[in-house]
């Protein structure tokens, strides 16, 4: 199949709402403040799964993965999501803690990514979002050898029946293997489609001080 081309007579994005322009002065000076608005925008436009977050990582020499989680909060720290230890992404962030996130929203045409360190989150953050979790997901959880090879669906299935023997009625408590990882964003950026492929980029640099600094990127 060939590589699409540009053709000035089929848009490539969908288009339900006008192409918005962003300007400096509309910005406010907190990348978390903005990334609440516009987040809150996509909701309010029926984005599907605003929360939908694809997160890069690579191992130490450079081999790169990517996929996509759900953010399940964000604040002043950084951006945070839930997973296994030993998974691919656990792996690779316990042995070289930087990542890449990226956040597409094409019912408002509009994309965030950061890039910075990551860390772990506290015990007592992971505590508060694993018993938020339905319980079927918690057994599964803890039945997944996460990124491992499966012998079978049938194998997979087998392992859920015995965790759910295991426990029983009782409650389903957080493995020591599973919980979360923060990104701590050194740079933030909003990017707003425009017609003619002029589009606005503005980059949120982190400061001394835990200052921002505010450029304008080429599209």
């Amino acid at each position: 199949m060939a590589c699409a081309q540009d053709n000035p007579g089929r848009s490539l994005l969908p288009v339900p709402v006008e192409a918005r322009p962003l300007h400096e002065s509309d910005v406010d000076p907190d990348p978390f403040v903005q990334f609440s608005r516009w987040y809150d925008d996509a909701v309010e436009h029926d984005q599907l799964q605003p929360d939908a977050m694809i997160v890069a990582t690579s191992t130490p020499d450079g081999h790169p993965s990517v996929r996509l989680v759900l953010l399940r909060g964000v604040d002043e720290r950084g951006f945070c999501f839930f997973t296994n230890f030993e998974s691919r992404k656990g792996r690779e962030l316990d042995a070289n803690p930087q990542a890449a996130i990226a956040f597409h929203w094409p019912e408002v045409l509009r994309q965030v990514r950061a890039t910075g360190g990551v860390e772990r989150v506290s015990d007592a953050e992971a505590d508060a979002y694993w018993y938020s979790r339905p319980r079927p997901s918690r057994v599964s959880a803890w039945a997944s050898a996460q990124s491992d090879v499966a012998v079978s669906r049938e194998a997979l299935e087998a392992a859920v029946a015995d965790v759910e023997a295991r426990f029983g009625d009782d409650d389903v408590p957080r493995p020591a293997n599973w919980g979360g990882y923060r990104l701590v964003p050194a740079e933030i950026e909003f990017w707003q489609h425009r017609d003619d492929r002029l589009h606005d980029r503005l980059r949120y640099t982190r400061m001394p001080g835990n200052r921002w600094r505010i450029d304008r990127l080429q599209p």
